[in-house]
């Protein structure tokens, strides 16, 4: 209720001196002929005071008082004039001042209808990431998520492919350990729009192959849940999306649709950096590039990122940003790291490169992405003094010198 009160306060304040403009007539200050009215009453003045300390006589004061009255008279009329032609109808102005006012705060009111909530209270930082992570907790499981969805058409298929595919469910039954039958039922199924089935073969793919299931088999596994759910990423599918991060922590699918699942679950902060990585790593070819350049900006704004699109990247393309990065739990993490913190943690990375290659050594890529991060970071003193530690190390071998300048020039000190 305090909040209508004074949102109605201030809306009417300010119809109200909107109003009082429209309705206050422009003071005689406003005219030319109001100043010279006051001059010449000035003058007046200053002539009876000139007769009495004896500066004029009586004749020399009628003659100017006779033509300063004729001034003052004359600028009277140009005055009065000018306030005739000038006044506006007062049922005129009163009702565009009521208009204004109706418009001011009705119009308010029916805008907060369909923009505000009303009575919902200010909600911290803190509040939000609670509220995000009930949210996230809760979700529905794949099972219950299906549940609300409409019935599920089959896509028509020919009749020859669907004795086919009985045929190899049967041969796949006699022999469940053949690792390239359950390959080609978990696909012929998921075609199918059999999604359990499917997942019921890739689970067999993934116990077949032990300890040398790809990241890509459990990406798959993860794939058959979202698709069935259309988009949902579920408890079930993430945790298939993280398996497949446990094995191969730079799997761009498995990060693109964990970004995703943050997304459905109020955390911009966490798909930003998951999916700005991947936008910055390329290739522009790729799938998952379109979507994200399309939604990234939106996706800053809600992370409050001030950010800028990085140029599209080709296949192969060096873009000196492959230092070994943070994991997938780093950048989820970075929504709770304040700036300062977000900072050391690129300078850790930095540093842990700068170590390896000062013991261990390293390619001339590794020493041309070392300089290119000093660069990025402002250190253009550190990056100046490894691109002359590099000069002296590659001095023999000029196509490696020159991967290393590249880094270099991207850091402003190849002199």
């Amino acid at each position: 209720m305090l909040f209508w009160i004074i949102s109605a306060a201030l809306a009417l304040l300010i119809a109200a001196l909107f109003a009082l403009a429209l309705l206050t007539r422009r003071a005689e200050a406003e005219h030319p002929a109001a100043y010279d009215l006051r001059i010449y009453r000035d003058q007046l003045k200053e002539v009876e005071r000139d007769l009495a300390r004896g500066v004029i006589n009586e004749a020399d004061a009628e003659r100017i008082r006779t033509e300063v009255g004729r001034r003052v008279l004359a600028a009277d009329a140009q005055l009065s004039q000018a306030e005739a032609k000038g006044e506006q109808p007062r049922a005129l102005t009163t009702a565009t001042a009521a208009v204004l006012a109706l418009l001011l705060t009705g119009g308010g009111f029916a805008m907060y209808t369909q923009l505000g909530t009303a009575g919902l209270g200010d909600l911290p930082y803190k509040a939000r990431l609670q509220a995000a992570e009930a949210l996230y907790t809760s979700r529905q499981s794949q099972a219950a998520f299906l549940a609300r969805l409409p019935a599920r058409t089959a896509p028509p298929q020919e009749a020859s492919y669907l004795e086919l595919v009985a045929r190899l469910r049967e041969a796949v039954a006699q022999r469940p350990d053949e690792l390239q039958g359950q390959e080609f039922l978990a696909q012929s199924e998921a075609r199918l729009g059999n999604y359990a089935a499917a997942r019921a073969a890739q689970s067999a793919v993934i116990r077949l192959k032990g300890d040398t299931a790809s990241a890509s088999d459990f990406v798959t596994m993860a794939q058959m849940y979202i698709t069935e759910a259309e988009g949902y990423v579920s408890p079930e599918a993430e945790a298939a999306l993280r398996r497949a991060l446990k094995a191969d922590n730079t799997d761009p699918v498995a990060r693109y649709f964990l970004g995703q699942m943050w997304l459905q679950n109020d955390r911009p902060d966490r798909a930003f950096g998951l999916w700005s990585q991947l936008l910055t790593q390329g290739p522009e070819a790729a799938p998952w590039i379109a979507p994200i350049r399309q939604s990234i900006d939106d996706i800053a704004w809600l992370a409050g990122v001030d950010y800028t699109q990085p140029a599209a990247v080709t296949a192969g393309a060096d873009t000196g940003l492959n230092i070994p990065g943070p994991s997938v739990e780093d950048i989820e993490n970075a929504g709770e790291m304040t700036p300062q913190e977000r900072q050391e943690m690129v300078q850790n990375m930095v540093q842990r490169l700068n170590d390896r290659l000062a013991t261990e050594g390293g390619t001339p890529e590794d020493w041309a992405r070392l300089i290119s991060a000093y660069g990025a970071l402002g250190d253009e003193g550190r990056a100046l003094a490894i691109w002359r530690e590099a000069q002296q190390r590659f001095a023999d071998a000029p196509d490696a010198l020159e991967t290393v300048r590249r880094g270099a020039a991207r850091a402003g000190v190849d002199q």
